[in-house]
């Protein structure tokens, strides 16, 4: 079996190791469930290797890396089936900043939790992940095995069972797909303050202000799963979303909305009750909201379940009142 790159250590199972097939998988996969089967799966496998067989690979890392490639390779293909009787609209599990909940109360440092290990950058970005969505699985493997970690196009063809040559052309057909996309074009400072009077509007159903502040041909995308109520389909135009807005808050008493990142950028956590019930991304162009990605589906916040408890223990959220 081929094996992909160097990536990690040559140990067995060692954190940093571990750290890199979390971040690989959840890029392709957009779960952090998922993720964490799959490089179990992985280990599962390489321990399952005849003692003189695990001997005989120069660097156990980069074979766990392939193998956990090509498992999420197969788990692509068959999620397309799965999402197909998904209720609602699919989208990726959201994850917190671990340094801001670590803040809120000192959350555990050991990166137990497969989200703890997960670095936030743009290749994890909501509108990155929902881009992903829309490639084939071939072409998802071949652009973030090649453009998020710099595997060469001589090694991923060992994962998909291609040509250098096929591979790279994935990559070109999925790198066209991410530059069609609508770039945001506003600075992290300026999609904070844009997403603090967000809050400010929300909690007032203030529908004139969120109005202003959502771009008219803005739209909102909610998951639910069958498990939590949300729109099964798109909300489309700023006025609409406001409305929308406004009616969620009058539907469900004691919101609390608090700023936190999400997927490393600024977002908007809603609490009830102490519990994390929804988890919004955004983006921001021209100050003003363009995109929302509301999150409800509670097997997708168990990363968040901690910060919800944590909050709790008497500590103040970053732009909470």
């Amino acid at each position: 079996m081929g094996s992909v790159g160097t990536a990690g250590t040559g140990g067995e199972g060692t954190a940093e190791e571990r750290r890199q097939l979390i971040n690989v998988a959840y890029r392709l996969l957009g779960s952090v469930t998922e993720a964490e089967d799959a490089v179990q799966d992985a280990y599962g496998r390489w321990y399952g290797l005849p003692r003189s067989r695990r001997a005989e690979i120069r660097v156990p890392g980069a074979w766990l890396t392939t193998v956990t490639s090509r498992i999420c390779l197969d788990l692509l293909g068959s999620a397309r089936a799965r999402r197909e009787r998904y209720v609602g609209t699919w989208l990726p599990e959201p994850l917190p900043d671990r340094a801001e909940w670590g803040r809120a109360g000192g959350g555990p440092a050991d990166g137990a939790d497969p989200a703890d290990l997960i670095v936030l950058d743009e290749s994890v970005a909501m509108a990155f992940l929902v881009v992903l969505e829309a490639m084939t699985p071939a072409e998802r493997v071949a652009f973030v095995l090649h453009d998020v970690f710099r595997y060469p196009f001589a090694e991923i063809a060992g994962v998909l069972g291609r040509t250098p040559a096929a591979c790279k052309q994935l990559a070109a057909s999925a790198r066209r797909r991410v530059g069609e996309a609508p770039a945001p074009v506003s600075s992290a400072a300026g999609r904070a303050e844009v997403l603090r009077q967000v809050r400010e509007a929300w909690e007032a159903k203030d529908i004139a202000a969120l109005v202003g502040l959502l771009d008219p041909a803005a739209v909102l995308t909610a998951d639910g799963g069958g498990l939590a109520g949300a729109v099964p389909r798109p909300v489309e135009g700023g006025a609409r979303i406001a409305r929308y807005m406004v009616a969620v808050a009058d539907q469900a008493p004691g919101l609390e909305l608090l700023e936190r990142s999400v997927n490393g950028v600024p977002g908007l956590v809603a609490r009830r009750a102490g519990v994390v019930v929804t988890v919004a991304a955004f983006d921001v162009s021209g100050g003003r909201v363009t995109r929302i990605w509301a999150v409800r589906n509670p097997e997708k916040l168990r990363p968040w379940a901690r910060e919800g408890r944590l909050w709790s223990a008497g500590s103040r959220a970053p732009g909470g009142s």
